[in-house]
């Protein structure tokens, strides 16, 4: 039983100095956050949150499926699927028109990746939804409009 006793207290120990660590500022995940496009996320039109996210918002339609409810029940979680057949995608960025902040996610993808994002996004209202490809330095666009019966945006 004592043995317990003491394993508990290090584990205790270690799990308090690593949330003092962590409070302190001392161990951040700066990887994770040095490519964070905040302007992108916070931006109010979808041609700002384009411009921020992938450099551009001329964008053509494209090879891009999305698979979403026709109708949401809760905007607060709308499954969302994005796939692609395009060669070369390194970015993916899907957007909510009618949002307020248009830019739901953005992913960056490695070489030879598939092209294929699975996702939940909250949608305050019934709104297009937008999937932007970046694909050998060209963007393409795919459109699926949900429409939301009870709003996940706080209505």
């Amino acid at each position: 039983m004592n043995s317990k006793r003491r394993v508990f207290l290090k584990g205790t120990l270690a799990a308090g100095t690593v949330g003092v660590a962590v409070g302190a500022g001392l161990l951040t995940p700066s990887t994770v956050l040095a490519d964070w496009p905040k302007a992108a996320f916070q931006a109010n039109s979808l041609s700002d949150a384009l411009k921020s996210a992938l450099g551009s918002d001329s964008h053509s339609s494209g090879d891009i499926t999305i698979r979403a409810p026709d109708i949401a029940e809760n905007g607060a979680v709308v499954p969302i699927t994005v796939e692609s057949t395009l060669s070369g995608v390194t970015d993916i960025a899907i957007l909510a028109v009618a949002n307020n902040a248009p830019l739901t996610s953005s992913y960056k993808l490695g070489e030879g990746t598939k092209a294929f994002v699975a996702t939940r996004i909250k949608m305050g209202e019934t709104s297009d939804i937008v999937a932007v490809l970046k694909a050998n330095g060209q963007l393409y666009s795919g459109t699926k409009e949900v429409k939301v019966t009870i709003g996940g945006c706080g209505g």
